[in-house]
Parts: C-alpha cells; sequence; structure tokens
C-alpha cells in the first residue's frame, strides 16, 4: 500500500481512500476521518455535564476530560483519527421478528449492544488498519471502549453520523444501532468535508419513550435518572427507579427502540437477502444464575461487561431488583433465592432482598431485626414500595 508520505499527485487523498477500503474490507460497516486537533465541543459538553451534577459519579470520559478530548494525549505525534462504526443490529445477528426467546421466565435482558462481544470484533478490524498504518511507517493506536477518547464526538467530527436527542450518533439510513472506534495515528491523511446534518428534525420520540425521563433536553442525559448507568453504578440502587428497571440486567435500549432511522433500518433488515455473519447472540441472562453461580463463573459469563471493580455483587445486586419485579411469590425457586440473599453476609445485597421481598408481598421472610444500616434504611422505606 502507498504511504501518505510516499510521492504521487493526490497520494494523501489516495492513501486515505486505501484505508479506509482496508477498514471496510475488515468488517466495519463506516470508516471515516478527522484530524487529531482537540475535541473543544465535546469538552465544553463534558465540563457543562459536570458542574450540573449530570454524570452522577460517572467515569469514563468524565473522569479526565483534558485527556478524553484530546488525541494527542493518547499519541503525541498524532495528526489525523480514522473512526470506524461496526453494526449490532439485528440484521446481524436475528431477526427483529426472531428475538431468541426467554431461557426461562426468570430471564434478565440484555441490552443489544452486548449480545455479542461486538467490540472485540471492531478491535479486530481497526487493528487491521493500525498494522498497516505501521507497515507503512507511521504510528497507530486502536480505541475502542476506552475513556481516552469520545468516540462519539470523533465519530461525528469524521462524518460518519449526527447526535441524536438521545445523545447516541446515528448514521444516515442506518440509525444507531453501532459500537465506536478509532485509529489514532502520526499519519496526515484526508479528512471528512463537513459533518453530518442533523437528521431527528421535530421528532422526540426518544425523550417521550424513556422509562425514567433521564434525556432531559435534547442530547442531553441526566445519568441520575439513566437505568444504563444505574445498573454500573456500585452502592444502593436508587430506590426511585427500581421499579422502572423492569427486567434489564445490563443497558437499556429504549430510546433506540423508538428511534424512526433505527426502527426503519431494522424493518428493511427483516426483509433483506443478504447474511451478515455475527458471532452468536446472548439477549437474555438467567437470574437464577446470577444469583447461585460463583464469582468465577459470572466473570467468565459476562467479563465483558463493565462491573464496578470487577465485583459481581453488583450484577447480583441488579438480578436480585429484576427477582422483585418479575418474579411471583408462589415461586418456589424466587422464595428459595430470596431466602438465601435475606440472610446473606453482604448488607447491600440483604438491603436489596428485602425490597424484592416486600414488593412481592413476601414482607413474613423479613427478618425485621437485621440492625445493619443499608437494612434498616430499606426496611424503613417498605411502606413506599409499590
Amino acid at each position: 500500500m502507498q504511504s501518505a508520505d510516499d510521492p504521487g499527485t493526490n497520494s494523501k487523498s489516495s492513501y486515505t481512500d486505501q484505508l479506509l477500503s482496508l477498514g471496510r474490507t475488515a468488517g466495519l460497516d463506516q470508516v471515516g476521518v478527522t484530524s487529531a486537533a482537540v475535541l473543544h465541543r465535546a469538552r465544553e459538553a463534558i465540563y457543562q455535564r459536570k458542574a450540573q451534577s449530570l454524570h452522577n459519579q460517572m467515569q469514563f470520559t468524565f473522569r479526565n476530560p483534558e485527556r478524553s478530548t484530546d488525541p494527542t494525549k493518547t499519541l503525541p505525534s498524532a495528526q489525523s483519527v480514522i473512526v470506524g462504526a461496526l453494526s449490532y443490529s439485528s440484521s446481524g445477528v436475528n431477526s427483529f421478528a426472531q428475538t431468541p426467546e426467554k431461557e426461562d421466565k426468570l430471564s434478565a435482558r440484555i441490552a443489544r449492544y452486548v449480545w455479542s462481544d461486538y467490540y472485540a470484533q471492531l478491535r479486530q478490524s481497526l487493528g487491521e488498519i493500525a498494522r498497516q498504518l505501521v507497515l507503512d511507517g507511521h504510528r497507530a493506536v486502536v480505541l475502542a471502549d476506552d475513556n481516552a477518547i469520545v468516540d462519539r464526538e470523533v465519530a461525528y467530527q469524521a462524518g460518519i453520523g449526527w447526535f441524536g436527542k438521545n445523545s447516541n450518533l446515528l448514521i444516515s439510513g442506518a440509525g444507531s444501532y453501532f459500537v465506536l472506534g478509532c485509529v489514532i495515528t502520526s499519519a496526515e491523511l484526508t479528512f471528512a468535508s463537513k459533518p453530518v446534518e442533523d437528521g431527528c428534525g421535530s421528532c422526540r420520540r426518544c425523550l417521550d419513550n424513556c422509562p425514567t425521563e433521564a434525556i432531559v433536553a435534547p442530547g442531553v442525559v441526566d445519568a441520575n435518572k439513566c437505568l444504563a448507568w444505574l445498573l454500573q453504578k456500585p452502592g444502593v440502587f436508587d430506590r426511585d427507579y427500581r421499579v422502572a428497571l423492569g427486567d434489564r440486567i445490563y443497558g437499556c435500549d429504549d430510546c433506540q427502540e423508538v428511534c424512526p432511522p433505527t426502527v426503519r433500518f431494522e424493518r428493511k433488515a427483516e426483509n433483506s437477502t443478504v447474511a451478515i455473519v455475527r458471532k452468536p447472540a446472548k439477549p437474555w441472562a438467567s437470574v437464577a444464575a446470577i444469583l447461585t453461580n460463583d464469582d468465577e463463573s459470572l466473570l467468565s459469563d459476562f467479563g465483558a461487561w463493565y462491573i464496578a471493580d470487577r465485583n459481581p455483587k453488583w450484577l447480583r445486586r441488579n438480578a436480585l431488583i429484576i427477582l422483585g419485579n418479575i418474579g411471583e411469590a408462589s415461586d418456589s425457586t424466587v422464595v428459595e433465592l430470596l431466602n438465601k440473599y435475606l440472610h446473606h453476609a453482604d448488607p447491600v445485597l440483604r438491603a436489596h432482598a428485602v425490597w424484592a421481598a416486600a414488593r412481592l408481598g413476601l414482607n413474613h421472610l423479613i427478618d425485621q431485626t437485621d440492625d445493619d444500616q443499608l437494612v434498616q434504611a430499606e426496611l424503613r422505606s417498605l411502606p413506599s414500595v409499590k
């Protein structure tokens, strides 16, 4: 492959095109290029969200805004950022109308973007571009699901898509079911001429259909209310949003499932005869398994997820809430699981078991004399359980 540093007419543009073609051949659905300049717009937004306390202790790109909005902090010699998008649409796993059935009635819903380890596939595809860049004498660093870069912003700058009102990146004609990553490189490449224009118009379905009203303004998500973040956040799960959690164990797709561009693409994919090869999908998890399996097994099964401190107790906490939402008081398995956790050594798990038991009307199982502070707080809140 000809390097951008090689002599020749339009060598930079030609080299860029070759790299983008390589990315598509490697499995990326969309590829674009932008400058490695500071992401001033994203930086301002991060500081604004933090000032308004909308991040709710979320770290990731909020941890160090100066770093996550400056590609040169990752690669000092950076000149360009190649951005890739990999689809996790149902066209790549199972038909939209044929989502795999629940394993059993005590099943927890998994957000689409972790039905399979799509980030592993994304890194592999981006790695093909990075390897070529290195072979051509350039430096290159792959970032995917990494707090070193605001991936949606570089994708926007690279002309991949526009920011939807749900804050996701929407790709023209394809919607938002994509994972994003990039290759930061020292190569001087040709950048996208301009970002994609807004395609949301007056639509506000995502705002109106968020189960906790977490989208507080177009493009602004309040993490204090967002189920996807609350599921990842360690500590006591906010009581105000436990019922709204429903059967979700990881992530929330509601704002995407009602998004017209995404829905249209899904319906179009149903009728497509093109087969897209993806790894097997896993849209459900067994609540009972999460509450009975050991730590090693849970980390093996769900290791691709973000789990605070790599401590599976947060999965168990979430599963207990789900048990309270979808379990039945007459189910012996439900009663057995609640009994186990009402006497668990961890007070965080006992506290959530108290909530779940009370929600199912199984108050007689609860030890009212438990003097742990967290459990006492749950006991005092029981009259408000609905």
